[in-house]
């Protein structure tokens, strides 16, 4: 069994490489995910590591000594951060020459030939279901043999095997927490709309919805919705509860939770029975009879992506919502004390000032706990990507998703809509959403109640002032 490094690599302060939701990228304030992607094949790999580098603010001086100490490096990386991640793994095959690189992620899946061919340093890229693929290579079966990946031969040419099969049996996955337990500090992650300390994982991969913009479905994950069985989700948080009795809050970071109303139905009622609090990521469309059983049984909040207040963007996207059953879903929850985090994205197409502005009275209209505004980013392998290369909004030679601080940028340009006039106008969404006399005195009242919130609003505020500072001078 070779001596196996799973690895988030040291990079810009703040910085999210590992993050569950669409973008990797620094945040308004500072928030990360669970390295979940890399923690499913180290659960799988006897005595590996798992380092997430940027929560536990390590720098290549505190990682680069494991370079001696292990046989396989497993980068998990992306788009924004390739560059960076080919940096990381050169400085640990200079100290460790022998040492074997493997990448994996969205990136290398859609991109494998060409992420061979940019970086002599990688050994070899893994797509889809990579974990049993790591689990293979970390046992010592021959690359030429493994399902999934492409790599270099002894030759140096480039060589791709056949396609891992896809998994069904989700419950052949183990359990993410025990790796968590043993190589995280659960209190280095923190989200803004989530009770702090929490625990964000998996009970499901793929999404039904053909959004064309969102990365996972249309890379990694696939349209059809693999579940892990009931008892076996169970299972995993009574465990973790045991393990981590401090956590607040679980949360499930499917793409898509509520795809499966049943499941989600069954799973909450034995959470219920355990005291959980828990979270989800849904659509805008669960109806009230199954929101009221899941918040009956713990639910506090729901990530939902609304995405714009114009319907034809809506259409245009492929999100397959309509903005009235939104809007009537939105009431329900407020009706529930069902609390949203509501995520929306400028510059997708069909954008016009007149549609930013429908956003901008949309969501002051629904009105969720607090938001998040993004700028459409077309990865490579989504729709939205070979869209805005081949209708000419993308300059694929200057494709950049992130600026040099590791901060979103604006990369789509429409005739109507510029570049700058896209990047202006998160800010000015943000400010007019949460500079209303009305959403001040909720955010005030909840800092008073809690102490501890005081102080994370007040933390959380001076990142953001910080953060948008940064973006004027962008």
């Amino acid at each position: 069994m070779l001596k196996t490094l799973f690895l988030q690599p040291p990079s810009f302060d703040g910085f999210d490489g590992g993050a569950g939701s669409r973008y990797q990228a620094r945040r308004e304030i500072k928030s990360f995910w669970f390295p979940t992607w890399l923690a499913q094949p180290a659960a799988l790999v006897p005595d590996s590591t798992l380092i997430d580098a940027p929560p536990a603010r390590l720098t290549m001086a505190d990682v680069l000594p494991h370079a001696k100490t292990h046989d396989l490096l497993i980068i998990h990386t992306s788009t924004p951060s390739f560059g960076n991640d080919v940096k990381v793994a050169e400085a640990f095959k200079a100290e460790n020459p022998g040492m074997i690189v493997g990448f994996v992620g969205a990136k290398v899946a859609v991109q494998p030939e060409e992420s061979l061919a940019r970086a002599g340093v990688i050994d070899f890229v893994a797509g889809n279901e990579f974990d049993f693929t790591i689990k293979e290579i970390a046992a010592g079966k021959p690359l030429a043999e493994v399902d999934g990946i492409m790599y270099r031969d002894a030759q140096g040419a480039l060589v791709k095997n056949q396609d891992r099969a896809i998994l069904h049996d989700m419950d052949q996955l183990p359990f993410v927490t025990d790796v968590y337990k043993k190589h995280l500090r659960i209190e280095d992650y923190f989200i803004g709309y989530l009770l702090h300390p929490y625990i964000s994982m998996y009970t499901g991969r793929g999404c039904k919805s053909h959004c064309t913009f969102c990365l996972w479905p249309q890379t990694v994950g696939g349209h059809k919705y693999r579940t892990r069985s009931v008892e076996n989700v169970v299972a995993e948080i009574r465990h973790a509860k045991a393990m981590f009795p401090q956590v607040k809050e679980f949360m499930f970071d499917d793409d898509t939770f509520t795809d499966d109303l049943p499941r989600a139905e069954a799973i909450a009622r034995e959470l219920g029975k355990m005291g959980v609090t828990w979270s989800c990521n849904a659509k805008a469309n669960v109806p009230f009879k199954t929101l009221k059983v899941l918040k009956e049984n713990g639910l506090r909040l729901l990530l939902v992506g609304y995405e714009t207040g114009n319907q034809q963007i809506l259409y245009n996207i492929k999100k397959g919502m309509r903005i009235d059953v939104a809007k009537q879903f939105t009431r329900d929850c407020h009706t529930l004390g069902i609390k949203i985090h509501g995520t929306f994205i400028v510059g997708l197409p069909g954008e016009t000032q007149d549609t930013l502005s429908e956003t901008i009275a949309f969501a002051k209209e629904i009105n969720p706990h607090t938001i998040q505004v993004s700028l459409a980013a077309p990865y490579p392998g989504t729709f939205l990507y070979d869209q805005a290369v081949r209708e000419g909004w993308l300059d694929i030679e200057h494709a950049e998703l992130i600026d040099e601080h590791g901060v979103q940028i604006a990369p789509l340009h429409y005739p109507h809509l510029s570049h700058t006039e896209i990047f202006k106008s998160v800010e000015t969404i943000y400010r007019q959403f949460y500079f209303r006399p009305s959403k001040i005195l909720s955010i005030l009242n909840e800092m008073i109640r809690s102490p501890e919130m005081m102080k994370r609003r007040l933390r959380e505020g001076v990142e953001f002032f910080a953060f948008l500072k940064e973006r004027r001078t962008a």
